[in-house]
Formats: C-alpha cells, sequence, structure tokens
C-alpha cells in the first residue's frame, strides 16, 4: 500500500498492511535520528516512516515553520507577534493586542494580502502528492489563535466579559482562518484538513466547557464546515483534558483526534475508544513523559503493543502517534521498539535512510 492508501484505509476501517503512522518528535530529537540515521534532519519523517505529509499554513508556521539557528534569535509574524527561540523551540515575546481596547480591535487588520506567502509552504509537498497522505494545518483557528494575539489573560478575560465588540473581533479572526482553509483546499489536492487549539491542560480544560460551548464551538464549526464541504476528513489537535467537548467536536464533523495526552484526565485512550471509536479515528496516545523517556524497551514494547491492539479492535480507526513530541532524553532503542510494534522494524528504517542517502547523491551528481 501507498502511505495515501493506507492513511485512508485505517479512516475508513478497512485492512491495512501496517499501521498508517504521522510521529512528530522535538527537534534535538530529530537532529539525534538525523545524525543515527546519517541523513539530513529534513529526511527524517520520511525515513521513519512518517505516512503523513503535511505543512502549517496558519500562525502555527510562525512558531513552528520558522527555525532559529541561535538562541534568543527573533522575528515578527504576519499577525505582529514577536516570538524569539529559547529552549529550542519559538516563544512569543510580545501580544499585540495586550492590554488594548475597543479601538484597538477594530483597527486591526488581518493579513489576507499574505495568504498567497502562507500557502506557499504547501508547494513543498508537490513530490509527495502521488503517495502520500497530504494534509493543511490551518491551526490554531480560534482560542489558541485568540490567546496569542492577547496574551492568555486578556483572551480569557475578552471571552468572560463578551463585549459586543469583541465578538465583532472573533468572528472577523475565524472570518480569516476560514479564508485561508478555503483558498488552501481550492488550490492543492488535500487528503485531511488539519485544525486545532491547544484548550485542555494537564488537569482539564483551561476553559470552562460552557463557555467553550457558547463561544468557541459555533465559530470552530465554521472552519470544519470548509472540509466537511469538500468531503474531507477534518483532524483537530488539542494537547490536555478535553474529554468534555469530545462529543461536541464529533457533533460538528470532527472526524480525527489528536494527540490523546494519555496522562491527563478522562484520556484514557481506550475508554475514549470504547466511548467515541465508531466516529472517531485516534491519532497518539504513545506516553511521552513516562514511557517512552524512562520505560526499558520491554516495558515500551509491551505498552506499544497494547495500545495498537486496544485501538484497532475494530479494525482500524488508529493512526500511531506520540501524546506529544518524542523527547531528547528518548532512547533510541525505545523509539526504534515502540516502531518494531508498528510494523516498521529497525533494520526497515535503516534501509530507508539508506534510500534517502543515495537519491541525495544521485542528485548531487547531477
Amino acid at each position: 500500500m501507498t502511505s495515501k492508501e493506507r492513511v485512508k484505509a485505517a479512516i475508513e476501517r478497512r485492512p491495512v498492511d501496517r499501521l498508517p503512522i504521522f510521529m512528530w518528535f522535538h527537534p534535538e530529537t530529530t537532529a539525534i535520528l538525523a545524525k543515527t540515521l546519517e541523513i539530513p534532519m529534513s529526511e527524517v519523517g520520511v525515513a521513519m516512516g512518517n505516512d503523513v505529509c503535511q505543512k502549517w499554513v496558519g500562525n502555527n508556521f510562525a512558531m513552528e515553520g520558522i527555525v532559529h539557528e541561535n538562541e534568543g534569535d527573533t522575528h515578527i509574524d504576519y499577525w505582529g507577534i514577536k516570538w524569539g527561540r529559547y529552549g529550542g523551540f519559538n516563544q512569543i515575546m510580545h501580544y499585540p493586542l495586550e492590554g488594548k481596547g475597543e479601538k484597538e480591535m477594530a483597527e486591526y487588520r488581518f493579513p489576507y494580502e499574505h495568504i498567497d506567502d502562507l500557502l506557499r509552504n504547501m508547494d513543498d509537498l508537490k513530490e509527495f502528492q502521488e503517495n502520500y497522505f497530504i494534509g493543511c494545518d490551518v491551526s490554531p483557528c480560534i482560542f489558541e489563535f485568540l490567546c496569542r494575539l492577547f496574551g492568555m489573560t486578556d483572551a480569557m478575560l475578552n471571552m468572560a466579559m463578551q463585549e459586543p465588540y469583541f465578538h465583532d473581533f472573533l468572528k472577523r479572526a475565524v472570518d480569516f482562518n476560514v479564508k485561508l482553509a478555503e483558498t488552501a483546499c481550492e488550490r492543492y489536492d488535500l487528503d485531511w484538513l488539519w485544525t486545532g487549539d491547544d484548550v485542555g491542560g494537564q488537569q482539564g480544560m483551561m476553559l470552562d466547557p460552557a463557555m467553550w460551548r457558547e463561544i468557541i464551538k459555533p465559530q470552530l464549526k465554521r472552519i470544519f464546515d470548509v472540509g466537511k464541504k469538500r468531503n474531507l476528513p477534518v483532524a483537530y489537535h488539542s494537547c490536555g483534558g478535553i474529554r468534555p467537548i469530545i462529543g461536541d467536536l464529533i457533533e460538528i464533523g470532527l472526524d480525527v483526534l489528536n494527540p490523546i495526552q494519555c496522562d491527563c484526565p478522562g484520556m484514557n485512550p481506550f475508554e475514549l475508544k470504547k466511548e467515541f471509536g465508531k466516529s472517531l479515528t485516534f491519532m497518539g496516545g504513545v506516553d511521552t513523559i513516562g514511557l517512552l523517556p524512562n520505560g526499558s524497551v520491554e516495558e515500551v514494547r509491551k505498552a506499544s503493543r497494547k495500545l495498537i491492539d486496544g485501538m484497532t479492535e475494530d479494525g482500524g480507526g488508529y493512526i500511531l502517534a506520540a501524546s506529544h513530541t518524542i523527547p531528547p532524553e528518548t532512547p533510541l532503542d525505545n523509539i526504534f521498539a515502540m516502531y518494531h510494534e508498528a510494523g516498521l522494524t529497525r533494520e526497515m528504517i535503516f534501509d530507508s535512510a539508506a534510500d534517502i542517502r543515495k537519491n541525495l547523491n544521485n542528485h548531487k551528481e547531477e
């Protein structure tokens, strides 16, 4: 099977030749794997069996897609948010609407003139179009997007106060993300529309579920509808404990849920599969806090086997992924043990890396 066929089959609960994979690594983990496999960092995902090729086109590109070489390097994105590299990741240094009121919200302009620039990131996936499952990531969509513009405290205050001018601003913010998603769907041959907002924390949701339903849910449905109208599966990412709103997400059209942060209350993968498995494909659930960095190889293999068997007991509906990016302190043997249980052995990974090196060398000679 091609990667495209494999992921589609899993979503549709049809047999697959091996479990589909979409794994995310901490940048330092990627560097370790690149050195081990003797390939560029940009090729690690392919060598490690990722079946999904996806690009950020929303504000997550500013956070994840712009990679600074040095700690302390900064950039200002199209939304006016200032970012700086600290601890290996881009962190927000300035929120453009923090402390601002009605006048500034009314005057704020979303970067429609840069939609073409943002979508150009998708052009890198043309060579993967035929064989890989192609995704377009328009996240963050609403709550996390507001937090990046206002800062979390001001975003929460504005949602609590519910001034009419804030609702106007919220609608305009979603208008932009709807337009971004629509343009992406029109311009590229996508296999799913990827959405998301981190609305969950380690102990539960960061805002009251009732508030989420009142303010966020109707607007999120507008973004989901972009994919649904085009018969695309809609995927949604939120870290943390979001059990109270999973049913709501299904109601507005969700097909794939990520990352199933299994150490959070209510996020036991097997319980979620039992309750929602007929409606959802799950992607994630491998523990990156305890199991992967600290477990033995045998413990990783047993836990991975148990997770895979439990999440595919209905014939599919599962994509192997970790509950977060795999941290750099994770032993390589543990990473390979997890992959082994998914049907991708260490030898297969190294063979894939050898093919990548050969292809790169051939391109150099040409």
